[in-house]
């Protein structure tokens, strides 16, 4: 009887075996097929923490000559994992197959598809719901990143009053300049400070130089040509304010940027008021800029390996969450799990979903932790219905297991 039991046992060992070289054949055939799009795949597994960078910060670096070249096969291994999940699916359904009622071993076909779909949808929600949140909370502040957002619009609306005035329409680019201003001084982001006390001085005094020079190109193209003199004249103000920041000395530079910008206004006397909107929101657009640099003077580098690990590690985490109401359910017709069992230590199973939610979420907040706990939470309460079901089937099949 011994020799029969140890027979027996020998007997699965190899059929376990069996399936896990079939899978890691699967695997293999199927990670080289993608290893031909895991430039792709990576750009579309990025895109998330891509979208958290500041906009001219969004790129990820390697610091070996060799990291690129992992991190693509490391890709290229992992599509061939995912891949590869029906039939992972198939041969654990193979191998518990034999302690099933013939009626039960029917079910393969669904529990395969549904576990599929099941693995695919976690990690669909943890691309689109988790993974973004996520990084916005990690790499950038909410504020900066309300800011850049504000301060985007604000200098495609003065990009489009320029090209008004180099029309020849000052008043309709000084109103579309004010309506600008209105906005960024609304939510407190254009707030012209003292050139002499603002803290960010350089970033501040360096956007109304930028400034006053697209006003001087605008003009430049719809001003009549009787106006060149007083624009020579700008162009000089100009130059002697780059002088002055060049020196160090601020407050002499404002002062000859505030001259160019009178001198200007000069060229259409009847029209100052319009001109001096059209400078006001070239102020405010450098105080948003230097409250910008302010708020961000630590930027992130991320590497190549290091964000595709905790992408992928997430990505497959949700997966498995997700195929955590078949497995159990699974287990309830092995009859290894009983639905009583499950119910009478459910606390303990919170309290368990909720520490691994808290070691597996990267950051610190409730939000993303919420966003990781409830799903394992949901999926655990499906799978103790999931094994009471097969409970109550079990009990209405006649005949031994097969």
């Amino acid at each position: 009887m011994d020799a029969e039991a140890r027979m027996s046992l020998f007997d699965h060992l190899a059929e376990l075996r069996t399936r896990l070289l079939k899978v890691t054949l699967a695997v293999a055939v199927l990670g080289g097929v993608s290893l031909a799009y895991a430039k792709p795949l990576f750009g579309l597994l990025m895109q998330p923490v891509l979208a958290a960078l500041p906009a001219d910060g969004r790129a990820l670096v390697f610091t070996s000559g060799i990291e690129e070249i992992n991190v693509l096969m490391k890709v290229g291994l992992y599509a061939g994992l995912f891949l590869t999940t029906p039939v992972i699916l198939w041969q654990v359904w193979g191998f518990v197959a034999p302690g099933l009622y013939p009626s039960e071993k029917k079910m393969a076909g669904p529990f395969v598809v549904l576990g599929t779909l099941a693995f695919v949808a976690g990690a669909a929600f943890c691309y689109a719901v988790i993974l973004p949140s996520m990084f916005q909370f990690l790499l950038r502040e909410g504020d900066s990143a309300a800011l850049e957002a504000r301060l985007t619009r604000a200098r495609r609306e003065e990009a489009d009053a320029l090209r008004l005035l180099g029309l020849g329409e000052l008043q309709s680019a000084a109103e579309r300049a004010k309506a600008a201003r209105g906005r960024l001084q609304a939510a407190g982001d254009g707030q012209v400070a003292d050139a002499t006390v603002a803290p960010s001085l350089a970033v501040e005094l360096d956007g109304r130089l930028e400034g006053l020079g697209r006003l001087l190109d605008a003009a430049r193209l719809g001003l009549p040509p009787p106006a060149k003199p007083v624009l020579r004249a700008v162009v000089e103000a100009h130059a002697s304010a780059v002088a002055a920041l060049a020196e160090g000395d601020g407050k002499a530079a404002a002062e000859r940027m505030e001259l160019g910008a009178a001198q200007l206004a000069g060229t259409v006397p009847q029209e100052a008021s319009s001109w001096a909107e059209l400078w006001k929101l070239e102020e405010a657009l450098a105080a948003g800029a230097a409250r910008y640099a302010a708020q961000t003077w630590t930027r992130p580098m991320l590497t190549m390996q290091e964000q595709l690990s905790l992408v992928l590690l997430l990505l497959v985490s949700f997966g498995i969450i997700f195929e955590l109401p078949l497995v159990m359910g699974l287990l309830g017709l092995l009859g290894v799990l009983k639905a009583s069992w499950l119910m009478r230590y459910q606390r303990h199973a919170f309290v368990f979903c909720l520490v691994a939610a808290a070691i597996l979420t990267p950051t610190g907040d409730a939000v993303n932790l919420a966003l990781m706990a409830c799903p394992m939470l949901l999926c655990f309460e499906l799978g103790v219905l999931a094994v009471w079901m097969m409970e109550q089937r079990r009990a209405a099949e006649p005949g031994p297991a097969a």
